[in-house]
């Protein structure tokens, strides 16, 4: 149902952090955290575009903050080669990591936010334990030949895509890692819902749906631009459609199984529109270009504008 898909701009908030880097809903799409090129995280309520708390403690730019699952740590990466775990509540930073040689592009919590993971342009996956008082990591992921672009996990798998153009999958149960070759720079990884398939994107302005165990090329979309960023992709709220940003300002919806593209928002922002997050339940979006985020909703819904 493109109908359904959140086409229709409802909120458009200034982050006052510089370039806003990424912009990511938290685990039950209540709130969402933003990057700023001012060094700082922020943490919003995107329906009201109140800013609840803001976090410093990085040198440089911010690439990637995460919220855990129980909302009470958020993960953060960028330029000064750190990984910083924080205190929600108290703004107050717990833990600095540094290891990685170079700047960190990526950063997630595992299910239950014992582990933090960082992926790095030094072509490492460092696996961090927040409830340790050690600093080092517990395990050193290098198998990737070139910078790790982005880094997803499920309850016993590590996916990473590189700009090595491969993507990696690292099943923990039994210790094995299985590789794809994609053949140009992989920007966005992303597990489907049922846990089947993943999404990949990289820099020939394509996504390709595979299936996760055989490697299997399931579907291809493109119609977007992506050469030269990392540009975020992602399912909606019940894997009905795939969804990219682009390089010329778009945001472009696919249909899953067809492949046709279903829906496209001409001007969702100046520049690149490099980075966007589904609600994880509901049919709304948030995306992030320049210094601002917005709010999308399916052309139904009513704001109280209305």
């Amino acid at each position: 149902m493109a109908s359904e898909l959140p086409t229709k701009l409802v909120g458009t908030v200034d982050c006052k952090q510089g370039a806003v880097r990424a912009v990511r809903f938290n685990t039950d799409g209540n709130y969402c955290l933003t990057c700023g090129s001012d060094k700082s995280v922020k943490l919003w309520n995107p329906y009201r575009g109140l800013l609840l708390k803001a976090y410093s403690g990085h040198g440089y730019e911010v690439l990637d903050a995460k919220s855990s699952v129980d909302n009470a740590h958020i993960a953060s990466c960028g330029l000064d080669k750190m990984v910083i775990l924080w205190d929600v509540g108290s703004g107050q930073s717990l833990r600095k990591y540094r290891g990685h040689a170079g700047r960190v592009n990526c950063v997630c919590f595992n299910e239950d936010a014992s582990v933090v993971l960082s992926g790095s342009i030094d072509a490492t996956i460092r696996v961090w334990d927040c409830r340790s008082r050690k600093m080092e990591p517990i395990q050193i992921l290098d198998e990737a030949k070139d910078s790790i672009s982005n880094i997803q996990v499920s309850d016993h798998e590590i996916l990473a895509g590189s700009v090595d153009g491969y993507v990696r999958r690292y099943d923990l149960r039994n210790g094995k890692m299985n590789a794809d070759c994609i053949g140009k720079p992989v920007t966005c990884v992303t597990f489907t819902k049922d846990g089947q398939c993943m999404l990949v994107s990289s820099m020939d302005s394509t996504l390709r749906l595979l299936d996760k165990d055989t490697g299997e090329l399931l579907g291809e979309y493109s119609g977007h631009k992506n050469i030269e960023y990392r540009i975020d992709s992602c399912m909606n709220h019940n894997d009905t459609h795939v969804v990219s940003g682009s390089e010329d300002g778009k945001i472009c919806f696919w249909d899953l199984v067809e492949g046709s593209m279903s829906s496209t928002i001409g001007e969702a922002g100046t520049g690149a529109v490099h980075s966007l997050s589904f609600h994880p339940e509901e049919s709304c979006m948030i995306s992030a270009s320049s210094g601002v985020f917005k709010l999308w909703r399916p052309n139904s819904y009513i704001t109280d504008d209305e």
